[in-house]
């Protein structure tokens, strides 16, 4: 491993890909509109870019009885109503992410990974639902799921973060001891889980995702 790397506090950059590098849905409102013949404005909802006008968001991040599927579950189905059809999870998630394109990607996250690897760190994915929301193929179409050396996805177990045996897993899978690890992570539930698990742990806020890759890149000792 290159000495850059070396002398970091962190061997590998673990990171969620749902809203860390992949926008959320909340950021893709204008182009669901669009595409179901809504005026623009009518979903109102933020989730993470605006809280204030989301309780069933807020429900979630505190862990108040609903968790992050069937969050993504009941959002779907509100938006289909909108648009006068049932429309389930999946469907919503083919709708904003169907065909897999680098735009839907965040610019700093593919620059902080390329960053990160020409540094000597390695970099891989611990998803909660990203087969579950997109298939089995989707990531196929996606450069940053090829360029990351490993893909652990929970979808596969149904062993979902925060549970420690996830984390095990990721860490089981790439090799290296946990407190070598930097995990990221936009829901605070699964950031002390990665905590409880041994490994370092960043919050990643939507909302100023630019500021958080920064903080990514400050945090590993890179620049991009």
């Amino acid at each position: 491993m290159p000495a850059a790397a070396s002398s970091s506090a962190y061997d590998v950059l673990l990171l969620d890909f749902g809203g860390v590098c992949l926008l959320n849905p909340v950021e893709l409102h204008a182009k669901a509109e669009r595409l179901l013949g809504l005026a623009a404005g009518t979903i109102t909802w933020m989730g993470p870019l605006d809280p204030s006008t989301d309780e069933l968001w807020q429900r979630m991040i505190a862990n108040d009885g609903v968790n992050e599927r069937e969050y993504w579950t009941m959002r779907g189905e509100e938006v289909g109503r909108l648009a006068g059809q049932d429309m389930t999870r999946s469907e919503y998630m083919r709708l904003l992410y169907d065909p897999p394109t680098p735009d839907l990607v965040r610019p700093e996250a593919t620059a902080t990974v390329e960053a990160a690897f020409a540094a000597g760190f390695g970099v891989s994915v611990l998803t909660n639902d990203m087969r579950a929301f997109h298939g089995p193929t989707w990531e196929k179409g996606i450069p940053l799921l090829q360029r990351v050396d490993h893909i652990v996805d929970c979808s596969d177990t149904h062993i979902l973060k925060p549970d420690p045996r996830a984390f095990q897993r990721a860490v089981d899978m790439v090799g290296v001891a946990a407190d070598r690890m930097l995990f990221i992570d936009d829901q605070p539930i699964n950031v002390q889980g990665a905590l409880d698990a041994g490994l370092d742990a960043m919050w990643f806020d939507i909302a100023n995702a630019a500021t958080a890759w920064a903080e990514v890149g400050e945090r590993l000792g890179i620049t991009q």
